[in-house]
Protein backbone atom coordinates (compact mmCIF):
# COMPACT_ATOMS: atom_id res chain seq x y z
CA UNK A 1 0.00 0.00 0.00
CA UNK A 2 1.13 3.25 -1.12
CA UNK A 3 0.45 6.99 0.24
CA UNK A 4 -1.99 7.07 -2.95
CA UNK A 5 -4.06 4.05 -2.86
CA UNK A 6 -6.95 6.36 -2.54
CA UNK A 7 -6.42 6.97 -6.35
CA UNK A 8 -8.63 5.16 -8.55
CA UNK A 9 -7.20 2.58 -11.60
CA UNK A 10 -9.45 4.36 -13.98
CA UNK A 11 -8.06 7.34 -12.88
CA UNK A 12 -4.56 6.45 -14.27
CA UNK A 13 -4.86 7.58 -17.82
CA UNK A 14 -6.13 10.98 -17.51
CA UNK A 15 -3.07 11.57 -15.38
CA UNK A 16 -1.10 9.32 -17.81
CA UNK A 17 -2.51 11.72 -20.16
CA UNK A 18 -1.77 14.60 -18.82
CA UNK A 19 2.03 14.14 -18.00
CA UNK A 20 2.33 12.81 -21.77
CA UNK A 21 1.73 15.97 -22.88
CA UNK A 22 4.20 17.54 -20.42
CA UNK A 23 6.65 15.56 -21.36
CA UNK A 24 6.26 16.15 -25.57
CA UNK A 25 6.71 19.81 -24.59
CA UNK A 26 9.35 20.14 -21.64
CA UNK A 27 11.45 17.52 -23.44
CA UNK A 28 10.69 19.54 -27.37
CA UNK A 29 11.26 22.59 -25.65
CA UNK A 30 14.60 22.01 -23.68
CA UNK A 31 16.86 18.80 -24.39
CA UNK A 32 15.34 18.95 -28.28
CA UNK A 33 15.10 22.50 -28.78
CA UNK A 34 18.59 23.14 -29.83
CA UNK A 35 18.68 20.85 -32.78
CA UNK A 36 15.98 23.38 -34.61
CA UNK A 37 17.35 26.86 -33.21
CA UNK A 38 21.32 26.55 -32.49
CA UNK A 39 22.36 27.38 -36.49
CA UNK A 40 19.26 30.52 -36.29
CA UNK A 41 20.87 31.51 -33.38
CA UNK A 42 24.25 31.48 -34.14
CA UNK A 43 23.28 33.24 -37.93
CA UNK A 44 21.59 36.12 -35.57
CA UNK A 45 23.75 36.72 -32.92
CA UNK A 46 27.31 36.26 -33.98
CA UNK A 47 27.96 33.67 -31.39
CA UNK A 48 30.30 29.98 -32.43
CA UNK A 49 27.73 27.11 -32.51
CA UNK A 50 30.52 25.59 -30.01
CA UNK A 51 29.33 28.35 -27.47
CA UNK A 52 25.19 27.70 -28.00
CA UNK A 53 25.35 24.04 -27.83
CA UNK A 54 27.37 24.38 -24.64
CA UNK A 55 25.28 26.28 -23.14
CA UNK A 56 22.38 22.59 -23.24
CA UNK A 57 25.71 21.13 -21.53
CA UNK A 58 25.62 23.20 -18.98
CA UNK A 59 21.95 23.25 -18.43
CA UNK A 60 21.95 19.23 -18.32
CA UNK A 61 25.50 19.51 -15.92
CA UNK A 62 23.08 21.94 -13.81
CA UNK A 63 20.37 19.05 -13.92
CA UNK A 64 22.45 15.99 -12.94
CA UNK A 65 24.10 17.74 -9.79
CA UNK A 66 20.50 18.82 -8.47
CA UNK A 67 18.70 15.57 -9.51
CA UNK A 68 19.25 13.69 -5.53
CA UNK A 69 17.22 16.76 -4.28
CA UNK A 70 14.26 16.32 -6.49
CA UNK A 71 13.87 12.95 -5.82
CA UNK A 72 13.89 13.76 -2.14
CA UNK A 73 11.06 16.42 -2.67
CA UNK A 74 9.22 14.06 -4.60
CA UNK A 75 9.83 11.26 -1.72
CA UNK A 76 8.30 14.31 0.93
CA UNK A 77 6.13 16.11 -1.29
CA UNK A 78 4.93 14.16 -4.05
CA UNK A 79 4.92 15.01 -7.72
CA UNK A 80 2.87 17.58 -8.37
CA UNK A 81 4.42 20.55 -6.85
CA UNK A 82 7.90 19.35 -7.87
CA UNK A 83 7.00 19.05 -11.82
CA UNK A 84 4.64 22.44 -11.24
CA UNK A 85 7.96 24.28 -10.19
CA UNK A 86 9.77 22.51 -12.72
CA UNK A 87 7.90 23.76 -15.46
CA UNK A 88 7.71 27.32 -13.84
CA UNK A 89 11.58 27.32 -13.89
CA UNK A 90 11.70 25.79 -17.50
CA UNK A 91 9.43 29.24 -18.70
CA UNK A 92 11.54 30.84 -16.89
CA UNK A 93 14.79 30.06 -18.66
CA UNK A 94 13.20 30.45 -22.06
CA UNK A 95 12.11 33.85 -21.06
CA UNK A 96 15.63 34.94 -20.50
CA UNK A 97 16.97 33.15 -23.76
CA UNK A 98 14.78 34.90 -25.64
CA UNK A 99 15.53 38.38 -24.52
CA UNK A 100 19.16 37.78 -24.49
CA UNK A 101 21.61 39.94 -26.03
CA UNK A 102 24.90 38.68 -24.48
CA UNK A 103 25.96 35.09 -24.80
CA UNK A 104 26.69 34.97 -20.78
CA UNK A 105 22.98 36.23 -20.48
CA UNK A 106 21.95 33.08 -22.44
CA UNK A 107 24.46 31.23 -20.50
CA UNK A 108 22.45 31.93 -17.78
CA UNK A 109 18.91 31.05 -19.54
CA UNK A 110 20.48 27.53 -19.64
CA UNK A 111 21.26 27.02 -16.43
CA UNK A 112 18.03 28.06 -15.26
CA UNK A 113 16.54 25.40 -17.75
CA UNK A 114 18.96 22.73 -16.49
CA UNK A 115 16.75 23.18 -13.04
CA UNK A 116 13.57 23.21 -15.30
CA UNK A 117 14.64 19.91 -16.70
CA UNK A 118 15.99 18.48 -13.28
CA UNK A 119 12.09 18.61 -12.20
CA UNK A 120 10.19 17.96 -15.13
CA UNK A 121 11.69 15.56 -17.66
CA UNK A 122 11.41 11.55 -17.56
CA UNK A 123 13.06 10.95 -13.94
CA UNK A 124 11.23 13.08 -12.13
CA UNK A 125 7.70 12.09 -13.65
CA UNK A 126 8.38 8.26 -13.28
CA UNK A 127 9.08 9.33 -9.66
CA UNK A 128 5.54 11.00 -9.48
CA UNK A 129 4.12 7.76 -10.75
CA UNK A 130 6.19 5.76 -8.42
CA UNK A 131 5.06 7.85 -5.77
CA UNK A 132 1.03 7.66 -6.60
CA UNK A 133 0.94 3.85 -7.48
CA UNK A 134 3.84 2.58 -5.98
CA UNK A 135 4.74 -1.36 -6.74
CA UNK A 136 2.10 -1.34 -9.43
CA UNK A 137 3.71 1.90 -11.26
CA UNK A 138 5.25 0.36 -14.27
CA UNK A 139 2.63 -0.30 -16.76
CA UNK A 140 2.09 3.85 -16.09
CA UNK A 141 5.56 4.83 -17.12
CA UNK A 142 5.39 2.58 -19.77
CA UNK A 143 2.50 4.24 -20.97
CA UNK A 144 4.16 7.30 -20.22
CA UNK A 145 7.26 6.86 -22.59
CA UNK A 146 4.66 5.80 -24.80
CA UNK A 147 4.14 9.84 -25.34
CA UNK A 148 7.44 11.08 -24.91
CA UNK A 149 8.71 8.89 -27.62
CA UNK A 150 6.73 11.54 -29.62
CA UNK A 151 8.63 14.68 -28.53
CA UNK A 152 10.37 15.38 -31.30
CA UNK A 153 8.05 14.20 -33.64
CA UNK A 154 5.81 17.01 -32.42
CA UNK A 155 8.16 19.87 -31.21
CA UNK A 156 10.86 19.88 -34.01
CA UNK A 157 8.16 20.37 -36.73
CA UNK A 158 6.02 23.14 -34.77
CA UNK A 159 9.75 24.56 -33.45
CA UNK A 160 10.60 25.18 -37.02
CA UNK A 161 6.77 26.54 -38.17
CA UNK A 162 7.31 29.20 -34.90
CA UNK A 163 10.80 29.62 -36.49
CA UNK A 164 10.30 30.71 -39.48
CA UNK A 165 6.66 32.92 -38.36
CA UNK A 166 8.39 34.60 -35.44
CA UNK A 167 12.25 34.34 -35.05
CA UNK A 168 14.15 32.18 -32.59
CA UNK A 169 13.47 34.73 -29.86
CA UNK A 170 10.00 34.03 -30.36
CA UNK A 171 10.11 30.20 -30.54
CA UNK A 172 11.40 30.41 -26.77
CA UNK A 173 8.78 32.78 -25.49
CA UNK A 174 5.96 31.08 -27.17
CA UNK A 175 7.51 27.44 -25.70
CA UNK A 176 7.50 29.68 -22.23
CA UNK A 177 3.70 30.42 -22.85
CA UNK A 178 2.91 26.93 -23.28
CA UNK A 179 4.06 26.19 -20.37
CA UNK A 180 2.54 28.47 -18.70
CA UNK A 181 -0.91 28.34 -19.65
CA UNK A 182 -0.59 24.68 -20.89
CA UNK A 183 1.71 22.19 -19.34
CA UNK A 184 0.97 24.05 -15.45
CA UNK A 185 -2.64 23.81 -15.38
CA UNK A 186 -2.22 20.07 -16.47
CA UNK A 187 -0.08 19.27 -13.60
CA UNK A 188 -2.44 21.64 -11.27
CA UNK A 189 -5.11 20.65 -12.30
CA UNK A 190 -4.98 16.69 -13.05
CA UNK A 191 -1.99 15.18 -10.92
CA UNK A 192 -3.34 14.27 -7.62
CA UNK A 193 -1.91 15.46 -4.73
CA UNK A 194 -0.34 12.87 -1.94
CA UNK A 195 -0.18 13.45 1.66
CA UNK A 196 3.34 14.77 2.68
CA UNK A 197 5.54 12.67 4.58
CA UNK A 198 6.87 13.26 7.90
CA UNK A 199 10.39 15.26 7.56
CA UNK A 200 11.52 12.54 10.12
CA UNK A 201 10.02 9.87 7.72
CA UNK A 202 11.78 11.39 4.54
CA UNK A 203 15.01 11.55 6.11
CA UNK A 204 15.14 8.43 8.12
CA UNK A 205 12.12 6.07 7.45
CA UNK A 206 11.75 3.62 4.53
CA UNK A 207 11.83 6.22 1.81
CA UNK A 208 15.93 6.48 2.62
CA UNK A 209 16.67 3.18 4.22
CA UNK A 210 20.36 2.47 3.29
CA UNK A 211 20.79 0.02 0.95
CA UNK A 212 22.24 -2.78 1.99
CA UNK A 213 25.78 -4.25 0.32
CA UNK A 214 24.23 -6.51 -2.97
CA UNK A 215 22.10 -3.63 -3.63
CA UNK A 216 24.98 -0.64 -3.42
CA UNK A 217 26.53 -3.24 -6.05
CA UNK A 218 23.04 -2.61 -7.96
CA UNK A 219 22.67 0.80 -7.74
CA UNK A 220 26.19 1.41 -8.81
CA UNK A 221 25.58 -0.96 -11.97
CA UNK A 222 22.99 1.02 -12.94
CA UNK A 223 24.58 4.25 -12.56
CA UNK A 224 26.87 2.94 -14.92
CA UNK A 225 24.73 1.47 -17.42
CA UNK A 226 23.17 5.13 -17.26
CA UNK A 227 26.69 6.82 -17.91
CA UNK A 228 27.21 4.41 -21.31
CA UNK A 229 23.79 5.01 -22.34
CA UNK A 230 23.85 8.32 -21.84
CA UNK A 231 27.63 9.10 -23.83
CA UNK A 232 26.14 6.62 -26.65
CA UNK A 233 22.85 7.62 -27.38
CA UNK A 234 23.92 12.15 -27.03
CA UNK A 235 26.35 11.21 -29.40
CA UNK A 236 24.17 9.29 -32.10
CA UNK A 237 21.85 12.11 -31.84
CA UNK A 238 24.25 14.33 -32.88
CA UNK A 239 26.60 12.81 -34.96
CA UNK A 240 24.61 10.41 -36.99
CA UNK A 241 24.17 12.41 -40.41
CA UNK A 242 28.11 12.77 -40.35
CA UNK A 243 28.34 9.00 -39.59
CA UNK A 244 26.34 7.77 -42.45
CA UNK A 245 27.47 10.76 -44.78
CA UNK A 246 30.97 9.57 -44.05
CA UNK A 247 29.38 5.62 -45.38
CA UNK A 248 28.49 7.25 -48.71
CA UNK A 249 25.08 8.42 -47.62
CA UNK A 250 23.41 11.50 -49.56
CA UNK A 251 21.83 13.82 -47.10
CA UNK A 252 18.71 13.41 -47.53
CA UNK A 253 19.02 9.87 -47.53
CA UNK A 254 21.19 10.07 -44.45
CA UNK A 255 17.41 11.95 -43.03
CA UNK A 256 15.50 9.65 -44.25
CA UNK A 257 17.85 6.51 -42.29
CA UNK A 258 17.69 8.77 -38.74
CA UNK A 259 13.48 9.12 -39.47
CA UNK A 260 13.23 5.02 -38.83
CA UNK A 261 14.66 5.73 -35.26
CA UNK A 262 11.44 7.63 -33.46
CA UNK A 263 8.56 4.87 -35.31
CA UNK A 264 10.99 2.16 -33.85
CA UNK A 265 11.29 3.65 -30.26
CA UNK A 266 7.50 3.77 -30.37
CA UNK A 267 6.83 0.35 -31.86
CA UNK A 268 9.18 -1.26 -28.86
CA UNK A 269 7.34 0.50 -26.39
CA UNK A 270 3.87 -0.34 -27.93
CA UNK A 271 5.44 -4.11 -27.93
CA UNK A 272 6.46 -3.95 -24.20
CA UNK A 273 2.89 -2.41 -23.01
CA UNK A 274 1.74 -5.46 -24.84
CA UNK A 275 3.39 -7.53 -22.95
CA UNK A 276 1.32 -6.37 -19.84
CA UNK A 277 4.45 -6.63 -17.41
CA UNK A 278 4.34 -10.04 -17.19
CA UNK A 279 8.56 -10.04 -17.63
CA UNK A 280 10.89 -8.48 -15.16
CA UNK A 281 12.22 -5.30 -16.50
CA UNK A 282 15.94 -7.10 -16.27
CA UNK A 283 14.80 -8.61 -19.37
CA UNK A 284 13.47 -4.94 -20.73
CA UNK A 285 17.01 -3.72 -20.17
CA UNK A 286 18.10 -7.07 -21.47
CA UNK A 287 16.41 -6.17 -25.10
CA UNK A 288 17.39 -2.46 -25.03
CA UNK A 289 21.00 -2.96 -24.18
CA UNK A 290 21.37 -6.16 -26.71
CA UNK A 291 19.46 -4.08 -29.64
CA UNK A 292 21.34 -1.19 -28.89
CA UNK A 293 24.84 -2.38 -29.46
CA UNK A 294 23.84 -5.21 -32.23
CA UNK A 295 21.94 -1.60 -33.93
CA UNK A 296 25.32 0.22 -33.70
CA UNK A 297 27.93 -2.93 -34.68
CA UNK A 298 25.62 -3.29 -37.84
CA UNK A 299 26.32 0.11 -38.54
CA UNK A 300 29.68 0.57 -38.02
CA UNK A 301 30.30 -2.31 -39.86
CA UNK A 302 28.77 -0.82 -42.59
CA UNK A 303 26.93 -4.00 -44.67
CA UNK A 304 24.53 -1.85 -46.23
CA UNK A 305 22.18 -2.40 -44.17
CA UNK A 306 21.99 1.00 -42.01
CA UNK A 307 18.16 1.07 -42.01
CA UNK A 308 17.57 -2.38 -40.52
CA UNK A 309 20.62 -0.97 -38.08
CA UNK A 310 18.52 2.08 -36.84
CA UNK A 311 15.44 0.17 -36.25
CA UNK A 312 17.60 -2.02 -34.05
CA UNK A 313 19.39 0.69 -32.21
CA UNK A 314 15.99 2.68 -32.05
CA UNK A 315 13.86 -0.09 -30.81
CA UNK A 316 16.67 -0.99 -28.20
CA UNK A 317 16.83 2.39 -27.18
CA UNK A 318 12.78 3.03 -26.98
CA UNK A 319 13.39 0.03 -24.22
CA UNK A 320 16.10 1.86 -21.87
CA UNK A 321 13.43 4.18 -21.43
CA UNK A 322 11.44 1.94 -19.63
CA UNK A 323 13.84 -0.34 -18.63
CA UNK A 324 15.61 3.37 -16.57
CA UNK A 325 12.34 3.50 -14.79
CA UNK A 326 10.94 0.02 -14.19
CA UNK A 327 14.13 -1.30 -12.85
CA UNK A 328 14.70 0.35 -10.02
CA UNK A 329 11.06 0.23 -8.62
CA UNK A 330 11.31 -3.83 -8.64
CA UNK A 331 14.65 -3.60 -7.03
CA UNK A 332 14.68 -1.08 -4.77
CA UNK A 333 10.71 -0.97 -4.18
CA UNK A 334 8.47 1.90 -3.99
CA UNK A 335 9.02 3.59 -0.79
CA UNK A 336 12.91 4.36 -1.98
CA UNK A 337 11.99 4.80 -5.24
CA UNK A 338 11.49 8.45 -6.02
CA UNK A 339 14.97 9.31 -3.81
CA UNK A 340 16.66 6.48 -5.82
CA UNK A 341 15.98 7.79 -9.25
CA UNK A 342 16.82 11.27 -8.36
CA UNK A 343 20.65 9.75 -7.46
CA UNK A 344 20.37 7.76 -10.61
CA UNK A 345 19.62 11.14 -13.17
CA UNK A 346 22.40 12.27 -11.77
CA UNK A 347 25.40 10.18 -13.78
CA UNK A 348 23.05 10.12 -16.59
CA UNK A 349 22.15 13.87 -16.78
CA UNK A 350 26.23 14.69 -16.39
CA UNK A 351 26.86 12.02 -18.61
CA UNK A 352 25.22 13.49 -21.47
CA UNK A 353 26.36 17.08 -20.92
CA UNK A 354 29.89 15.40 -21.15
CA UNK A 355 28.83 13.97 -24.43
CA UNK A 356 28.46 16.32 -26.97
CA UNK A 357 32.64 17.44 -25.74
CA UNK A 358 34.00 13.92 -25.95
CA UNK A 359 32.41 13.34 -29.23
CA UNK A 360 34.02 16.50 -30.85
CA UNK A 361 37.06 16.09 -29.43
CA UNK A 362 36.65 12.11 -30.82
CA UNK A 363 35.86 13.37 -34.70
CA UNK A 364 38.94 15.72 -34.44
CA UNK A 365 40.74 13.32 -34.01
CA UNK A 366 39.93 10.12 -35.40
CA UNK A 367 37.77 9.53 -38.83
CA UNK A 368 33.93 9.25 -38.39
CA UNK A 369 34.49 5.67 -39.11
CA UNK A 370 36.51 5.50 -35.92
CA UNK A 371 34.66 7.73 -34.12
CA UNK A 372 31.43 5.01 -34.58
CA UNK A 373 33.12 2.12 -33.76
CA UNK A 374 33.97 3.48 -30.70
CA UNK A 375 30.75 4.63 -29.62
CA UNK A 376 29.62 1.37 -30.63
CA UNK A 377 32.09 -0.45 -28.65
CA UNK A 378 30.33 1.85 -25.45
CA UNK A 379 26.92 0.28 -26.35
CA UNK A 380 28.47 -3.45 -26.05
CA UNK A 381 30.59 -2.63 -22.86
CA UNK A 382 26.42 -1.70 -21.74
CA UNK A 383 25.91 -5.04 -22.77
CA UNK A 384 28.30 -6.49 -20.49
CA UNK A 385 26.96 -4.40 -17.46
CA UNK A 386 24.09 -6.51 -18.14
CA UNK A 387 25.44 -9.71 -17.62
CA UNK A 388 26.53 -8.11 -13.97
CA UNK A 389 23.93 -7.27 -13.39
CA UNK A 390 21.72 -10.51 -13.85
CA UNK A 391 23.79 -11.99 -11.71
CA UNK A 392 23.41 -9.07 -8.72
CA UNK A 393 19.85 -9.20 -9.14
CA UNK A 394 17.37 -12.02 -7.73
CA UNK A 395 14.75 -11.88 -10.90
Amino acid sequence: MTDATFTAAERRWPVISALGLVMIFTWGSTYYLMTVLAAPIAADTGWGLTAITGALSAGLLVAGLVSPLVGQAISRRGGRPVLAVGCGLTAGGLLVIAGASELWVFWAGWLVLGLGMAACLYDPAFAALGRLYGQDARSAITALTLWGGFASTVCWPLSTLMLEAWGWRGVAVAYAAIHVFGTLPLILLVIPAVPARAEGHASGGPAAEPLERHEVIVFALMAATLILNGLVVVNISIWLFTFLQAQGYALSSAVALGALIGPAQVGARVLEMAGRGRHHPIWTLAFSNLALAIGLLLLAADFGIAGAALVLYGGGNGLFSIARGSLPLAVFGAARYPALMGRLARPSLIAQAAAPLLGAWLLARAAPETALWTISVLALGNAGLLALLWRNIRA
